[in-house]
């Protein structure tokens, strides 16, 4: 099988093609090899590889018991660990780290017929959108690469927007998913919290603003894997109800009705929003009106600063508590050598937040949570842009040395000065990507649609937002879009085949 029709095929397709016998989980390996050693030297989008391993895989799957039987994926080098395999977090601490167990995500995505191919790269610890950790260095976008694919799951939209795997696995705790997939040309969903598999052992990540997903070319993709994925798990922090349809064969049947729209183009936290951004936004927006659904400006219920203020304070208490039990565990203090900038910063913040402000910051969520709630009782969408601008280029967000020194003393202002430290350290890239984090903080389903092209060749999505428990809502519009003129897939990235 060549490359070129590997490539031109999704992952249910592919799988499709393993049932039919047309070709074996051998082959469809052998492709996805091939086509990472032709992009990833450009890309950088894989970080490590298991080609031993996926082989002697090959030959275990059953296509007529698992829906994906014999499709090569790849994971996200956080939190969807391998067992035996390492996961650096994208971290030079990490970097020799080996995991003792398969996550309860991939222990999923393994039963389905998976074959795992490699972990994909990702900012340390997941906390930009960006992919350029000092350990692995910078992803880079097909499109251009000299520009960013976004991040943190960064690796993985480079690696299916170069046409290496169909999909794959990413995460998103601020817009993960859904920033990658915009700057990159991709279908993103970020399905409800507590959709989809956590931990062993870990409840809640990041406070519940985190779930582990996938960025795929194709919505059914999408679909299906949300078919394979959606649990109830008892050890997590927090349930959805379990959707009693099928979400692939669903996002077939049409509205019953015509649906209530709100939507805007402007920054929630004050910042500017490019004409490319708003322009993508309109065109969803006309043609929704086209469709005969009624659609309402309107800004955003919830306050976007103070929103932002709570998401830092949680990102601090956490990477303090993290930082705190890797000292424990290294038997030694951790210092601003020891990891980037950024995570030194939110670490040493965390040291000074009480617990009594940190639950007073998490029933902030709670608020935003409600107001949101009420915005749903009277739109079934709200509609925005994923990024503000197009994707940055590579190093246009890591911070400069002169930036570096102010940032060093964070460990001398007190703690009000500290979480403004971080405002103003975050801002740049916040500029960039202000829509995102509400569906995290909230827990909302949303979505990234490929449905613009800038004048210079990048793409750019449009972020959808629906009520909790309601991505078939979501799956059945972006169907709907991907048959339509909007649709921009993969047209025009140079690294995919045409």
């Amino acid at each position: 099988m060549s490359s070129f029709s590997y490539t031109s095929y999704d992952a249910v397709g592919l799988a499709e093609l393993i049932r039919s016998r047309e070709v074996s989980p051998v082959e469809l390996l052998e492709a996805a090899f091939a086509r990472m050693e032709e992009v990833n030297p450009q890309v950088n989008a894989v970080v490590r590889t298991y080609e031993t391993r996926a082989r002697q895989e090959a030959g275990l799957v059953r296509p007529g018991e698992q829906p994906f039987a014999g499709v090569p994926l790849l994971l996200k080098d956080i939190s969807q660990s391998l067992e035996g395999e390492i996961l650096t977090s994208g971290s030079r601490l990490f970097s020799k780290h080996r995991s003792i167990r398969n996550s309860n995500y991939v222990t999923r995505l393994r039963e389905a017929g998976f074959i795992i191919i490699g972990h994909t790269n990702t900012p340390e610890f997941g906390l930009k959108n960006i992919t350029e950790p000092r350990l692995h260095g910078p992803s880079r976008n097909p499109w251009n690469i000299h520009h960013s694919p976004g991040g943190s799951s960064g690796g993985a939209a480079a690696a299916v927007a170069s046409g290496i795997v169909p999909l794959a696995g990413a995460s998103d705790g601020g817009g993960s998913i859904r920033i990658p997939a915009s700057f990159s040309g991709l279908f993103g969903l970020k399905p409800t919290r507590g959709r989809t598999p956590v931990g062993p052992g870990v409840g809640r990540q990041w406070q519940g603003a985190s779930i582990d997903f996938a960025l795929s070319r194709s919505v059914r993709d999408s679909a299906a894997l949300l078919d394979t994925l959606q649990v109830i798990q008892a050890e997590a922090a927090f349930h959805t109800p379990l959707f009693p349809g099928s979400y692939l064969a669903d996002m077939n049947y049409p509205h019953q009705r015509k649906l209530k729209i709100a939507y805007t183009t402007d920054s929630p936290v004050g910042t500017p929003v490019s004409e490319e951004a708003k322009e993508a936004v309109y065109k969803l927006i006309r043609w929704l009106e086209k469709q005969g659904h009624h659609v309402e400006e309107m800004l955003s219920p919830v306050n976007g600063v103070k929103l932002m203020e709570n998401y830092y304070m949680m990102n601090s208490g956490e990477m303090a508590a993290m930082i705190s039990s890797m000292e424990r565990s290294m038997g030694r203090a951790l210092t601003a050598n020891d990891m980037e900038i950024e995570s030194w910063v939110l670490a040493e913040a965390g040291k000074k937040v009480s617990a009594a402000e940190f639950v007073h910051s998490l029933a902030e969520w709670d608020v935003a949570a409600a107001q949101m709630s009420t915005l749903f009782e009277r739109y079934d969408f709200f509609v925005t842009p994923v990024n503000a601008f197009p994707a940055p280029k590579v190093g246009e967000l890591t911070p400069h040395d002169e930036q570096i020194q102010n940032l060093m003393r964070i460990s001398e202002l007190n703690h009000i000065e500290q979480q403004q430290l971080i405002y103003e350290m975050f801002e740049p890239s916040l500029t960039y990507t202000p829509f995102t984090q509400l569906a995290n903080l909230t827990g909302q389903p949303a979505m990234s649609v490929p449905l613009h092209t800038t004048s210079e060749g990048l793409p750019m999505g449009v972020q959808v937002m629906a009520t909790k428990g309601r991505e078939d809502w979501l799956l059945h519009l972006a169907g709907q879009l991907e048959a339509s003129e909007l649709w921009i897939g993969m047209n025009g990235n140079p690294l995919f085949p045409a």
